[in-house]
C-alpha cells in the first residue's frame, strides 16, 4: 500500500500553486488536552503542542479567541495563533525504563526548538486547478478538529484515517517510502511523523461531539489528487499537514533494543504499534491573514505572510500547567496507568 504524499516537485512548476510551509517552535510539552478534555489537568497522556500562548486547559469555543488572547505565537508565521499538537514519543529500554525522544527541527529552521514542521496547501497543478475551478476556504474562528484514533492498534483500525504515515528517515530530506505502522528498523536520521487531516467540511458547524464529523477526506482520492469532497461536506478546505521529526538516533544501538527484535518505540498513550498516531487542531489566524494567504499565487514565500525569525520563535513558551517529570527516565510514561481516556 502507498499512501498519497504531497508532490512539492509538482507545485514547484506551477505559479498556481498554493503551499505555506513553516516551522514552528515547542511552546511547550506536558500533559493537558484542551480539544478532548477540556478541563482535565493533567489529562491522560503527554502532548507536545506549539503555537500561540494562550493555551490553557480549557479554551472554551468561541469564546477563547486566539489571537487576541495570545502574545506570541512559537510559529513562523506572525499572525498565527493556533494551536497544534501531537503525542509525545517514548523509547522503551531493555530494563523497562522510559525516556522521552526529542525532536528536531526542519530543513530550513535550523536552531529551531523541537515543535514541527506544519504545512497549509491549497493547490496542486495550475491546469488542475483551472480546470476543476477549486478554491480552499480558510477556516473560520472558532474552528477545531481532531484526526486518528489512539484505540487503533491494527492495520484496519488505523484505514479510516488513510494519511497518517511515518517515514523512516535515511537523512533529513527522505520523504518516501511511508508506512501506517512504526518502522522496525533503526532509522539513520529518525522517525517521522505525517499528520494529515480531512480537506472538506459540512460548511455549519465549527467541531462535533468526536471533532472529526464535521469534517470528511474526499469521496474518493485525496486532496493531492484533486478528489472530490462529499455532497454531505462540499466546502473544501486547506490540507493541513504536520511533520514531526522524532530524533530517534541516540536510540538506534541495536544492543538496547528488546531482544525479540521488536521495535522500541512507544506513544505516550502506550501504543508500541504506531497505528494509534493522531493529531488535534485549533485554529487561530488572525483576521482574514490565512485566506489572503492561500488565495495568493505563491509556493512556501508567499508575499501576504507576515513572518518571525528562529529566535523569535524559540522566545514563545508557555510554563506548564501540569508539572512533573517527562524528560529522564522513568519507570512508567506519564499518566499510563490512566489509561488511554483520552486522546
Amino acid at each position: 500500500m502507498r499512501p498519497a504524499a504531497i508532490s512539492l516537485l509538482a507545485l514547484v512548476g506551477s505559479s498556481q500553486a498554493g503551499l505555506i510551509r513553516m516551522g514552528c517552535s515547542q511552546l511547550n510539552i506536558q500533559r493537558i488536552d484542551p480539544l478532548v478534555a477540556p478541563g482535565m489537568a493533567p489529562s491522560s497522556h503527554v502532548h507536545q503542542i506549539i503555537g500561540g500562548d494562550s493555551l490553557n486547559i480549557t479554551m472554551e469555543p468561541i469564546k477563547h479567541d486566539l489571537p487576541a488572547l495570545s502574545k506570541c505565537t512559537s510559529c513562523q508565521a506572525a499572525d498565527d495563533f493556533s494551536n497544534y499538537w501531537t503525542a509525545v514519543l517514548y523509547f522503551k529500554a531493555r530494563n523497562g525504563s522510559y525516556h522521552r525522544v526529542s525532536q528536531l527541527a526542519p530543513q530550513g529552521f535550523e536552531g529551531q526548538t523541537g515543535g514541527m514542521t506544519v504545512y497549509y496547501m491549497t493547490g496542486q497543478l495550475a491546469d488542475q486547478e483551472q480546470k476543476n475551478n477549486l478554491k480552499a476556504t480558510a477556516f473560520k474562528p472558532g474552528f477545531r478538529m481532531f484526526v486518528g484514533d489512539i484505540y487503533a492498534r491494527t492495520l484496519e483500525g488505523a484505514l479510516p484515517y488513510r494519511q497518517l504515515t511515518y517515514t523512516c528517515l535515511q537523512d533529513m530530506s527522505t520523504r518516501w517510502p511511508e508506512t501506517k505502522y512504526f518502522p522496525t528498523k533503526p532509522c539513520p536520521a529518525g522517525i517521522m511523523a505525517n499528520v494529515r487531516f480531512p480537506t472538506c467540511w459540512d460548511g455549519k458547524n465549527l467541531d462535533s461531539p468526536n471533532h472529526m464529523d464535521h469534517v470528511s477526506y474526499p469521496e474518493s482520492g485525496t486532496f493531492e489528487s484533486q478528489g472530490p469532497c462529499p455532497s454531505s461536506h462540499p466546502v473544501r478546505l486547506p490540507q493541513l499537514m504536520y511533520e514531526v521529526i522524532f530524533d530517534t538516533k541516540p536510540f538506534n544501538d541495536p544492543a538496547d533494543w528488546p531482544e525479540d527484535g521488536s521495535q522500541p518505540f512507544v506513544w505516550s498513550f502506550s501504543d508500541t504499534t504506531g497505528y494509534g498516531t493522531h493529531g488535534d487542531y485549533v485554529f487561530g489566524w488572525k483576521g482574514d491573514a490565512l485566506q489572503k494567504i492561500i488565495d495568493e499565487p505563491c509556493y512556501v514565500n508567499c508575499k501576504s505572510m507576515k513572518t518571525q525569525s528562529v529566535e523569535q520563535m524559540n522566545a514563545c513558551t508557555l510554563k506548564p500547567q501540569v508539572v512533573e517529570d517527562i524528560d529522564g527516565w522513568v519507570t512508567e510514561i506519564p499518566g499510563q496507568n490512566m489509561g488511554a481516556q483520552n486522546a
